[in-house]
């Protein structure tokens, strides 16, 4: 079974940085996409940032220009670099990772534990 493990989070006063990582247990796996989520309290979970397996990346309008997602597809790792935070990127940041082993044809989303982002004004 696969695990995310994420790190990074914390809290920063606003105009801070973080930068939040997200490891996969299984090296070996072919990367399809990552995905940064976040759900903030009483707020339906929202995508943030994405990258595909060619390097294309997306972005929420909320955070373009402040955040930059990054992938290490040879380590299953995506890194979600913050800057310029605001007290309403306040939420519990999600990771998911798009990941097919060599051995299948069908890819699996896996999901991180979540790690905490506080961000104080």
């Amino acid at each position: 079974q696969v695990q995310l493990v994420e790190s990074g989070g914390g809290l920063v006063q606003a105009g801070g940085s973080l930068r939040l990582s997200c490891a996969a247990s299984a090296t070996k796996f072919i990367v399809s996409s990552m995905e940064w989520y976040r759900q903030a309290p009483g707020k339906q979970r929202e995508l943030v940032a994405g990258i595909t397996e060619d390097g294309t990346t997306n972005y929420a309008n909320s955070v373009k220009g402040r955040f930059t997602i990054s992938g290490d597809n040879a380590k299953t790792t995506v890194y979600l670099q913050m800057n310029s935070l605001k007290p309403e990127d306040t939420a519990v940041y999600y990771c998911k990772q798009t990941l097919r082993s060599p051995y299948l044809l069908r890819a699996n989303d896996y999901w991180g534990q979540g790690t905490q982002v506080t961000v104080s004004s």
